[in-house]
């Protein structure tokens, strides 16, 4: 799973608990979009969370 190369957001663990309350593992994933970004002159793709990319913290291409 890819990580936001903005705010390092990534999956994360916890417990699925059913309707009788019996438990397992469950992983939420970060909603991460890969995107071109010009860094430094030159274009790249790098992976960055949809919460980064609403509030402008990236320049896309």
């Amino acid at each position: 799973m890819a990580k936001c190369s903005v705010c390092e957001k990534g999956s994360h663990f916890g417990n699925k608990v059913s309707h009788s309350h019996r438990r397992s593992n469950k992983e939420w994933k970060a909603n991460v979009k890969k995107v071109r970004v010009n860094a430094n002159g030159t274009n790249e793709s790098v992976h960055v969370c949809t919460k980064c990319l609403k509030s402008g913290l990236v320049d896309r291409v």
